[in-house]
């Protein structure tokens, strides 16, 4: 399923994420640290692989076209549980 969101979105995504995220969303998916950095904007071509993110110019950054979400998804779930985790209980 594929999904577009503004490049700045994905990175604020990106930047919401604790600690660690990315070597846990790697483990769990079994790619590599380096493609989990790619699909949120990353470079490293060498290390990691492409994963079907296409990059349209515009405002904000521009628009992401994401070819598979898994990645997202599971980025979306952990900052729910550290949101979970982090609110005051009643």
């Amino acid at each position: 399923m594929t999904k577009t969101i503004t490049f700045n979105e994905l990175r604020r995504i990106k930047d919401s994420l604790p600690d660690g995220s990315m070597h846990r969303i790697a483990d769990e998916l079994g790619v590599s640290v380096e493609t989990v950095r790619n699909y949120f904007g990353g470079q490293n071509f060498q290390d990691g692989k492409s994963c079907g993110i296409h990059i349209e110019p515009g405002p904000d950054g521009g628009l992401v076209v994401l070819d598979d979400t898994t990645i997202l998804e599971r980025a979306q779930q952990i900052l729910e549980e550290s949101q979970a985790s982090a609110a005051p209980e009643a």
